[in-house]
């Protein structure tokens, strides 16, 4: 098995760092993915809408069970992410997070943080791997896009009930000196990188909520 299939790619380590229009734009409302995959329209109220209006005849009679939508504690907004080819849902909350599909063929969602220089990013893959192997892997292709990568951290956590490794890597990338904090895990039922990025300078500011995002993560059995 080549380690390429894992996509973790130059463009990848850049997409995050570089591309404006993952950043959100400033208006009353945000557009969201359901766990089905439908785009969503948020309002600052509370209330929500289908971005396509033909892709549900009755809106109306959606009962709360078959909602995406949840009230958290507070007044946050939690919004379930779900992937369509690993076992793995996000725990999303839409006050902090943006979070639309991805287009490129890298990752399957892509998340940026309001406001703040952070982004996120869910790539998945249905092939299983020994965690040791996914690890070579992500750290061999960091190493490709940043030479002078280097692994800070690596821990095994808990995470809502699953055995899951956590990794920071630091490295530069055009000159550009990032952080990576993410979690890897692999089962039968597929492989799932969850990496949330920023720059060095910039970690201490959004490590809190870089992490909080990282443990919103459930695999599902």
């Amino acid at each position: 098995m080549h380690i390429n299939t894992l996509r973790l790619t130059t463009l990848v380590m850049l997409t995050g760092l570089f591309s404006c229009n993952l950043a959100p734009q400033k208006n009353p409302t945000t557009t969201a993915i359901t766990a089905k995959g439908d785009a969503i329209i948020l309002y600052d109220n509370g209330t929500w809408e289908y971005k396509d209006k033909n892709a549900v005849a009755n809106q109306a009679k959606i009962n709360k069970a078959d909602s995406e939508l949840s009230t958290t504690s507070g007044s946050s907004t939690s919004f379930l992410v779900k992937s369509k080819i690993a076992n793995v849902v996000i725990n999303t909350n839409t006050e902090k997070w943006v979070v639309k599909k991805s287009d490129d063929g890298t990752s399957e969602y892509l998340f940026t943080l309001k406001d703040k220089d952070a982004f996120a990013m869910l790539i998945t893959e249905r092939i299983e791997m020994p965690l040791e192997t996914l690890k070579k892997a992500a750290l061999t292709n960091a190493q490709n896009a940043s030479p002078d990568v280097k692994l800070v951290d690596e821990e095994v956590r808990t995470v809502n009930g699953s055995k899951i490794l956590f990794m920071q890597m630091d490295g530069t990338v055009e000159g550009i000196k990032f952080s990576y904090l993410g979690y890897y895990f692999s089962s039968e039922k597929g492989t799932i990188q969850f990496l949330t990025y920023t720059t060095q300078n910039l970690l201490k500011e959004n490590r809190q909520d870089m992490e909080e995002l990282l443990n919103s993560m459930t695999i599902q059995k």
